[in-house]
């Protein structure tokens, strides 16, 4: 039985339930990454795009097709802000590509965060364009029936990682210029309350739950690493919510499951209230501090 349609979620939505994920089914090796230098963008013979020429709100988000990404672009784009909106198959992202074509300040960009060289091209390509926020919300869960104790398949594991966890440092890291030039200077990952160590009062999801972990620990280093450079590292998190990510026949087993456009406006609120003084948080969708 199919619980988790995941197959290749990154271009989007994050599961979270909370503790009910297991009443509803739902379910890289850690390497590296080098951000590109303004050398490397030059010798790539990729021309960088001129700078923007008024003053207005960037936002880059990831998995910018569907569900929760989808919002976070429609969102950001009603407030009247420049948005970068990736995702790894343009061509197919019709709701994206309809919100394109009615505003001139949402760019549709191919990426997919697996894939570093790619990474380093966008951050090249829009190398004189400053990130106001640099929102990291692709992932992906792996699938509950590859996280069963005795029955585990490892090959999985490293895709969640590279995805969930490497993906968004590589991101960090690459666009590290871009946030710093900026006025908001905020790098958000969209996180899980599955990612809490201190929350855990059931087992499953070995590999999804490790990845947040990961990513929450990486969020943590980062926000000590960027704080004295002004830059602000902060984690949201979406709670239960009805996107294409959990399978629409166990949605109704899920209580107080919440519609996208809810979800990501809670994140948008929480994302305004980080500030240098709470950088490194992690926030639920309700404003409280998630203890991880």
């Amino acid at each position: 039985m199919k619980i988790f349609d995941d197959e290749h979620f990154r271009d989007g939505d994050e599961p979270e339930t909370g503790r009910r994920e297991f009443v509803a089914g739902i379910g890289m090796l850690m390497a590296g990454a080098m951000g590109v230098s303004k050398a490397a963008a030059t010798e790539s013979g990729v021309t960088p795009l001129p700078a923007p020429a008024e003053s207005m709100t960037t936002v880059l988000i990831t998995g910018a097709n569907r569900g929760l990404g989808l919002e976070f672009a429609r969102q950001y784009a009603e407030r009247g802000c420049r948005i970068i909106a990736t995702c790894r198959n343009p061509d197919d992202a019709t709701d994206l590509n309809a919100i394109a074509a009615g505003n001139p300040n949402v760019h549709v960009e191919k990426l997919d965060v697996l894939e570093h060289s790619a990474i380093d091209g966008l951050a090249a390509k829009y190398a004189n364009m400053p990130i106001d926020i640099l929102l990291n919300n692709a992932g992906i869960g792996g699938g509950i029936q590859n996280q069963i104790f005795g029955r585990l398949e490892y090959e999985v594991f490293y895709d969640v990682i590279a995805v969930n966890a490497v993906g968004p440092i590589k991101m960090c890291e690459a666009f590290r210029d871009h946030v710093k030039a900026s006025a908001l200077k905020k790098m958000i990952t969209v996180s899980s309350s599955q990612g809490s160590i201190a929350s855990v009062s059931m087992p499953m999801l070995y590999w999804y739950r490790s990845s947040k972990s990961a990513v929450n620990m990486m969020m943590t280093n980062l926000a000590l690493q960027v704080a004295r450079r002004g830059i602000i590292v902060g984690l949201v998190t979406p709670g239960a919510t009805a996107t294409d990510f959990i399978d629409p026949r166990f949605r109704k087993a899920i209580p107080n499951i919440r519609e996208p456009e809810v979800a990501a406006a809670d994140m948008i609120r929480n994302i305004d209230r980080f500030t240098l003084e709470n950088t490194g948080s992690f926030f639920n969708y309700d404003g409280e501090i998630i203890p991880w």
